[in-house]
């Protein structure tokens, strides 16, 4: 009896040994891995900051009058005449310059005018002259009489200023010629090399072409190529950047085709 109740002992001890042995295991849940952070960084909703654009500056009109008679920037024209009419131009210089009639200036007008002669030597070879420069209210008077004796009062006013009404009393103009002189006072000095320097360079050095072509109608005057009139660089300068080549227009002022009285 203990023999069989070994042997059964023995029988159940093998079959649980057995089923432990061969009984199935659970199959492994894979578990969720953590997301890895992304490395890529979320747009900003910001804009993206774009460098300082560069300063504009604007040329201030107001800087220099217009109006006072020893200003650099003084408009002269049929409808403002220089108050006194007989202004007499200060700081007299004479221009050491080839020259058909010995010129003199203000010295700022003066220094400026001898190194665009010498630069344009410097660059051709050739030379320039001048024709005339500074005139008195008295020898401007002279000057208009001897247009109007020869043309008449209607075209002397398109060719030569009244007293009192004439840039050269300034001081601050120039009528320039070519050396030999070819067509000199004449419209056809634009064609010549020293017109065509002029006309594209003169305002480096503070001059303007004061009657262009064309503005007969603002300025009062024709064509008149070879008469240069000294503003300052800043203006001669901001006047060619703008592409606007006369004063009157330059300023905000009327035309000024006729004299007012």
């Amino acid at each position: 009896m203990i023999a069989a109740l070994i042997a059964g002992g023995v029988f159940v001890a093998l079959l649980v040994g057995a089923i432990f042995v061969f009984a199935p295991r659970p199959q492994e849940v894979p578990v969720a891995e953590s997301p890895t952070p992304s490395t890529t960084p979320t747009p900003s909703t910001s804009p993206t900051p774009r460098p300082p654009s560069p300063l504009k500056l604007t040329f201030d009109r107001r800087t220099l009058s217009i109006t006072d008679p020893s200003s650099l920037w003084v408009v002269v024209n049929k409808l403002n005449p220089l108050n006194p009419k007989e202004f007499a131009a200060p700081d007299l210089v004479s221009v050491p310059v080839p020259f058909v009639n010995a010129p003199t200036m203000r010295k700022e007008a003066a220094d400026q005018i001898v190194a665009m002669f010498a630069a344009y030597k410097g660059e051709t070879g050739n030379q320039m002259q001048a024709q005339s420069a500074y005139r008195s209210y008295g020898v401007q008077v002279n000057v208009y009489q001897g247009w109007v004796n020869s043309l008449g009062q209607e075209g002397a006013d398109l060719t030569s200023a009244r007293p009192g009404h004439s840039e050269h009393q300034t001081g601050l103009a120039m009528d320039i010629s070519s050396v030999p002189a070819v067509c000199p006072l004449k419209a056809c000095f634009a064609d010549t090399d020293q017109g065509k320097w002029l006309a594209a360079n003169a305002y480096k050095w503070g001059f303007i072409l004061r009657y262009p072509n064309g503005k007969t109608s603002v300025t009062g005057y024709e064509f008149e190529p070879w008469h240069y009139r000294y503003v300052g660089v800043s203006l001669a300068t901001a006047m060619h950047d703008t592409g606007i080549h006369t004063m009157e227009e330059f300023f905000g002022l009327p035309a000024a085709p006729d004299y007012s009285g």
